[in-house]
């Protein structure tokens, strides 16, 4: 006969309810950080409750001084290099985040100077909220597209051209410098028919060239820490906005130094010109440069992209520098793609491949008061 033992049946038990429990503590323990990841992960692609998108982003801004040169750190010296946030304060909403946590945002900005109203999209580099760069102004880039550049700017989409991660990316590897990104629209509505604005003040129309030129910086210098010289502020764009960022350049160089041209178009020609010679020469890029080297400056730098397979702005870019490039204040560098095509993706390599570099060893920033 087998007798039954209770002691041995009460640990032959409570041994299981203990594997019950470790193999609980594994499953919760694992759905707990299941949960991490899959949080990160729709984080990461803007999926439902853990996405940030729509949220206010600050950017880590310094409190403004209600329009005073003054910020955080109290009234500011008048010989400073850096322009503290003079206010008022925007309301971004977040776009996009990046895989090292910084974000993209996004304003309705109500230009005071053009009277034009618009979206900005703006980012901040990782150095922007180093303690040590605490009291530094930042260069500023202007990021114009081509196409249609409304109701988007695709700069500020960090899922396919990565202009934000390469901004990062090239500050790293000494080869740029960590630019604050200002990427607003570019025309005031689609080009159904054919129209543009040439990102200018074409009259009758919104006012556009004051847009880009004076309302988008206004809204940097509102909000963040900038250069005050115009060494730290410079163009880039490609097709219609190259066109748009050579001319703000060379039409305001106390403004802005440099501007990376990208498949650009050379001359102004919307239709929405006609029966305006007089205010379309005042925003073409040639007779702005002709008047830019009689008047000796100041210096400008142009840095001028296109694709190997860009055959309709192959000969027009050619030409300008050919007649206008590195004459007095007028300097330019080109970077030809090799098996390029007139897109973006075409003109971040050629970014990468010496044209960031270029306009960076000739501008300041981030610059200590």
């Amino acid at each position: 006969m087998t007798h039954s033992n209770p002691h041995g049946a009460y640990q032959s038990q409570g041994h299981r309810r203990a594997s019950r429990a470790k193999r609980w503590t594994i499953v919760v323990a694992s759905i707990a950080v299941l949960g991490l990841i899959t949080a990160g992960v729709l984080n990461y692609f803007k999926i439902g409750p853990f996405s940030d998108k729509g949220k206010p982003v600050t950017f880590g801004q310094d409190e403004p001084s209600g329009g005073q040169a003054g910020g955080a750190n109290g009234p500011q010296k008048a010989d400073s290099k850096v322009l503290m946030p003079t206010g008022p304060k925007a309301e971004f909403k977040n776009t996009s985040t990046l895989s090292d946590g910084t974000q993209v945002g996004v304003t309705t900005l109500e230009g005071k100077k053009s009277g034009f109203k618009g979206k900005v999209w703006v980012w901040a580099p990782k150095a922007y909220n180093d303690p040590k760069f605490k009291d530094h102004g930042f260069p500023v880039l202007v990021a114009l597209p081509g196409g249609p550049g409304f109701p988007n700017n695709y700069w500020m989409d960090d899922g396919g051209l990565h202009l934000e991660s390469s901004i990062t990316k090239w500050y790293n590897e000494g080869k740029g410098k960590p630019f604050l990104l200002a990427m607003p629209v570019l025309n005031p509505k689609p080009d159904d028919g054919g129209l543009y604005w040439d990102g200018s003040d074409i009259p009758g129309q919104p006012k556009m060239g004051t847009w880009l030129t004076e309302d988008v910086p206004d809204l940097m210098k509102a909000n963040f820490r900038t250069v005050k010289s115009r060494d730290g502020w410079a163009f880039m764009g490609s097709s219609s906005g190259a066109f748009a960022g050579l001319k703000a350049v060379l039409k305001h160089p106390d403004k802005f130094k440099a501007v990376i041209a990208s498949g650009p178009d050379i001359v102004p020609d919307s239709p929405l010109w006609k029966g305006h010679e007089k205010e379309k020469n005042e925003n073409n890029p040639e007779l702005l440069a002709k008047d830019l080297i009689a008047r000796k400056g100041p210096d400008v730098y142009l840095a001028f992209q296109y694709g190997s397979k860009e055959s309709s702005v192959i000969p027009h870019v050619d030409k300008f520098i050919a007649t206008y490039g590195n004459k007095g204040p007028v300097h330019t560098n080109l970077q030809v793609i090799q098996g390029g095509s007139h897109n973006a993706k075409t003109y971040i390599q050629g970014m990468d491949a010496s044209s960031m570099k270029w306009i960076s060893d000739h501008m300041e920033g981030p610059v200590a008061p």
